[in-house]
């Protein structure tokens, strides 16, 4: 099976609007991005009566620690259909639940890069969302470093970045641009 099923961008809502726009799209991939964790329940299930699968970025979530409590509630009370998260405790309680889990590392420098890696090495996600986006020559390297698939997001901002991405060998693009989400849709028909 194709990651995504061959979905190339993960649109993320930054805001109700957002997602409510997202119900409209031909995206079937959604992220969750800095909603407030007591809608995570209806937004789920309104995303479901729209054929749409949700991936929660658990840091963002407002009012949620990224503690073990709250990797418990993910999993087991929202059931997403991933988990993005910097965390490790929730990567790993998303693979234990058979949830995708996403690591996300940031490319702030070679330090930040080998600690990354580190992490990576511990936890095993599913995927690595690596930000910013803006830098696809490392995009190689990371996956020929772990062996795990790459998303890449942060600072997304033309159709020029997520084809850089793409072409760079990035299986997504996450972006909260809703005319980068409009835009490569038209242009992908």
């Amino acid at each position: 099976m194709l990651p995504f099923d061959n979905q190339k961008i993960l649109p993320a809502a930054r805001s109700l609007k957002q997602f409510e726009q997202l119900l409209k799209c031909p995206f079937e991939y959604i992220v969750l991005l800095e909603v407030h964790v007591g809608n995570l329940k209806t937004l789920k299930q309104e995303a479901e009566k729209h054929e749409k699968k949700v991936i929660i970025h658990a840091d963002l979530i407002q009012g949620l620690k990224t503690d073990n409590y709250a990797a418990d509630f993910l999993c087991n009370d929202i059931r997403p259909a991933g988990i993005i998260s910097t965390r490790s405790n929730m990567i790993m309680k998303a693979k234990s639940k058979g949830i995708i889990a996403i690591q996300r590392m940031f490319l702030l420098d070679t330090i930040a890069l080998e600690k990354s890696y580190s992490l990576i090495d511990q936890t095993a996600p599913d995927y690595i969302e690596m930000l910013p986006g803006v830098i696809p020559e490392l995009i190689s390297e990371v996956y020929e470093r772990t062996g795990i698939p790459i998303i890449n997001g942060g600072l997304i901002r033309t159709l020029a970045h997520v084809k850089d991405a793409l072409n760079a060998g990035a299986v997504a693009v996450t972006t909260s641009d809703q005319e980068l989400w409009e835009s490569y849709y038209d242009k992908s028909k």
